[in-house]
């Protein structure tokens, strides 16, 4: 089911050049995000009697105690976060989050104290990807094994921050808006048409997110023989549903545009929103989102969103924790997964998947499979 389109779009895919990973896209901001400054969520207690019986004991007594740092809580985040917290309940193992509320130095005193506490690995959502920053974070953890999950650091294939001690856990964003062109394309062509406008609405600018979700969007067009172009300058929304929705209002009624793409749901849902303000009927041209989220996939069961891309936030989690649990034990860091170790043996990617009408209920449905 996941993997029946995957096939026809790799060769389209390969054209791309070098793979980046998932940046971390979110979607509605979570009520708590601002409130938190310590310890944001735990796992069930790796003392408890079911716990350890239910958990792998060499593996709860090898990795201890673990720190999740999480940039800044959204709903995408707190759905990877999840993920974590189940793949800790399965080994036995106890997990505290903390929100590092986008602050970097805020972020580097988690890491500080998880070191200080001794713990043995630490599972890392960046606030800045930069490759610099990012090995600040290294440097902070000292001996600790360092999984970075959903966003990487800058020029993942060729990074020098990755290494047997340190490695990442996410979505291959190349992928992302790749689907979405081909869509797109495909859509268009059974019109007639090779010539169209369209409107975007990015992420964060810099985010290796924001910046491969474009980049492999405009690829797909290219490789289709879609001559697209833009009806306005790229709206850069920051990921946040109310900013596209302020943004792309006055466009809508003075701007000639075929078709609007969000770099994730959140911003697609804020132009469908804009388009319902103005007596627009957000079915008359298709919306492209990404990540799947909840109001994504029931955008697409209402018809207003033609298509959005399946982000495994909670995979990534399970994945990162399994990671984490891995190297401390010796292991590589996929092992216990279903997701695949590219060849150097430090990312472990988890694939992106196509949603449209005809599949959105098997993402409605959908259970972490838990070896």
């Amino acid at each position: 089911m996941k993997k029946r389109l995957l096939a026809s779009l790799l060769a389209g895919v390969l054209v791309l050049g070098t793979l980046a990973g998932c940046g971390g896209s979110s979607d509605e901001k979570a009520s708590s995000s601002s409130a938190d400054t310590e310890e944001t969520a735990e796992s069930e207690d790796s003392e408890s009697e079911d716990s350890a019986s239910s958990g792998d004991a060499d593996v709860a007594e090898a990795l201890g105690d673990i720190t999740m740092i999480i940039a800044n809580r959204d709903e995408f985040l707190s759905e990877m976060e999840s993920g974590a917290i189940a793949a800790a309940d399965s080994l036995g193992v106890k997990l505290t989050t903390v929100d590092a509320q986008n602050d970097q130095s805020k972020l580097l005193q988690f890491v500080e104290t998880a070191k200080n506490d001794g713990q043995k690995a630490i599972i890392v959502n960046p606030v800045d990807a930069a490759a610099d920053a990012c090995q600040q974070i290294v440097d902070a953890a000292g001996d600790m094994k360092v999984v970075f999950v959903n966003r990487p650091p800058d020029d993942i294939a060729d990074s020098a921050v990755l290494n047997d001690d340190v490695v990442y856990v996410g979505s291959d964003e190349m992928t992302s808006g790749y689907y979405q062109g081909q869509y797109l394309s495909d859509y268009f062509k059974e019109q007639g048409k090779t010539d169209i406008k369209y409107i975007l609405i990015q992420g964060t600018l810099g985010q290796v997110s924001t910046t491969n979700r474009t980049a492999s969007l405009l690829q797909a067009f290219e490789d289709n023989g879609i001559n697209a172009q833009e009806a306005t300058a790229p709206l850069v929304a920051d990921w946040d549903r109310a900013t596209a929705q302020d943004m792309i209002t006055p466009l809508l009624t003075t701007t000639e545009y075929d078709c609007i793409v969000g770099n994730c749901d959140a911003l697609s849902l804020g132009a469908i929103e804009a388009m319902k303000s103005q007596g627009l009927d957000p079915t008359s041209i298709p919306i492209v989102g990404i990540d799947a989220t909840t109001d994504g996939r029931q955008a697409i069961h209402n018809g207003e969103l033609y298509m959005t891309v399946f982000q495994n936030a909670k995979g990534q989690g399970y994945g990162s924790l399994m990671a984490a649990a891995n190297l401390v034990t010796g292991k590589a860091p996929n092992e216990g997964t279903e997701w695949e170790l590219d060849e150097t043996g430090h990312i472990v990617w988890i694939p992106f998947e196509p949603v449209t009408a005809d599949n959105v209920d098997e993402y409605d449905n959908y259970e972490l499979n838990i070896g």
